[in-house]
């Protein structure tokens, strides 16, 4: 009885994610192809880490959720390489999609979608990079949200979303943005992987 239960909330799970992108995204756009593949890659990869954790107590539902959802803002900005012709810059695709699911009544998922840039935005960051994105600490906060974050960073939107990236590329790519991203990343390896 307990496994025909689990299917059927993880089919409202993807039911809900599924109607919210629906709803923003044209079905036939490069758009919505991009954010289901990635999506549900960074889903699959967050829930084997939270099955790998257990002792971590994540809510899986949540999990599901946000990470179907956490770049549901990459509509707004400006990225045709993935379909996306907003008039953001791709940075501002966290705050973006925190707005947009806070509109759809969401507001606990509405976290992950600002939280998930690179390992998180410190107000310091923000300020001494000079993002053009709210002052405010977007850094994730819940296991869930660290683990979506850490998941995220293993696929890109580009050219073969489906691969997933090495670890060393991914802290290659992290040391552009400072080495306070680098060392979260290595500190989430040792409690994740």
């Amino acid at each position: 009885m307990l496994p025909l239960m689990l299917n059927w909330w993880n089919r409202m799970i993807m039911q809900q994610a599924e109607t919210i992108i629906n709803k923003y995204y044209n079905n036939n756009s490069l758009a919505k192809d991009i954010l289901l593949t990635h999506s549900r890659l960074v889903r699959d990869k967050a829930l084997w880490i939270a099955d790998r954790n257990p002792h971590l107590n994540v809510n899986r539902e949540v999990l599901e959720l946000g990470s179907m959802l956490h770049d549901i803002g990459i509509l707004f900005t400006h990225a045709p390489e993935i379909g996306c012709n907003g008039p953001h810059p791709y940075i501002c695709h966290g705050y973006l999609g925190r707005e947009l699911l806070e509109l759809e009544g969401l507001n606990k998922i509405a976290l992950f979608a600002e939280r998930h840039t690179g390992t998180g935005l410190t107000v310091e960051t923000i300020k001494a990079q000079n993002l053009p994105v709210p002052y405010r600490e977007m850094v994730p906060v819940t296991i869930e949200e660290q683990i979506i974050c850490f998941a995220d960073k293993f696929y890109s939107k580009g050219k073969h979303p489906e691969r997933e990236i090495p670890i060393e590329k991914i802290r290659k790519k992290l040391t552009k943005h400072g080495i306070q991203q680098v060392e979260q990343f290595n500190k989430w390896c040792e409690i994740f992987l």
